[in-house]
């Protein structure tokens, strides 16, 4: 005897339930394309979703590598990078391990992802800053602005320091980290030289003054001198006088 109903895939006629509820599949293989189907629809429908929450939701991703990626931050600048262990960050950030590898996938994807990060975190602040500078584009002002970012003038510089030195130590021995961190290019140091060559517009560089080897001693100078106030050796005004002594050397008087 044959139920009314036939299958709802092929369409073939069921056998009436004995009891129990009706059958609504011929067979297993009926049965399990009808999965298929409802899953392949179920991932159509996620992707007609409208537009509209599509920001939200990226808004609130990027938030949360922000907040995993602040707290590699603080156990680099604390700790050192060879303690900032996906369980540990995840910790720290106040999130489950599921939701950091969610968001990184590995420990190496996790420190690159939160070294790209600070360096956005750090263009960010220093474009502010550069933006409250007062008066016309002065190249000396501007100068000492850019070596000031390798100072730890604030908490943030400080700690974004403190980071930049843990990264630069694990890179020694991690390559992939290495090829991240160590970039071929020379950003700040080309800046630098603009700014130099920018000052000397009028009559050209003075004689023996090369701008891009001046550039080079000034931001691995400010980078040492830095690391030096991290460490106590120094105090902020003794470089900022050391920095002024160069500086006057190399750029004319205003």
């Amino acid at each position: 005897m044959r139920d009314e109903n036939p299958c709802r895939v092929c369409g073939v006629p069921l056998a009436a339930a004995v009891r129990g509820r009706p059958p609504v599949y011929c067979s297993r293989g009926c049965q399990a394309k009808a999965y298929r189907r409802r899953a392949v629809a179920r991932s159509r429908a996620a992707a007609a979703r409208p537009a509209a929450g599509e920001p939200a939701a990226r808004a609130e991703g990027g938030a949360r590598r922000q907040q995993i990626a602040e707290a590699v931050w603080r156990i680099a600048a604390e700790r050192g990078l060879e303690a900032a262990s996906m369980r540990e960050v995840a910790a720290a950030a106040g999130v489950s391990l599921r939701v950091v590898q969610y968001h990184f996938g590995s420990k190496h994807g996790l420190l690159v992802a939160a070294l790209n990060l600070l360096h956005e975190e750090n263009e960010r602040r220093a474009r502010e800053r550069m933006a409250r500078l007062a008066g016309p584009p002065d190249p000396r002002a501007v100068l000492g602005a850019v070596l000031g970012e390798f100072l730890p003038l604030d908490e943030q510089r400080g700690r974004a320091l403190r980071v930049f030195v843990a990264y630069y130590v694990r890179s020694l021995n991690d390559p992939a980290l290495a090829e991240v961190f160590l970039h071929a290019g020379r950003p700040v140091e080309e800046l630098v030289a603009g700014l130099i060559r920018q000052a000397h517009a009028a009559d050209g560089p003075p004689p023996g003054l090369d701008p891009d080897r001046e550039a080079d001693l000034l931001v691995s100078g400010a980078t040492g001198l830095g690391m030096d106030v991290l460490h106590g050796r120094r105090t902020l005004a003794d470089v900022r006088a050391t920095l002024d002594y160069h500086l006057d050397r190399i750029l004319p008087a205003r």
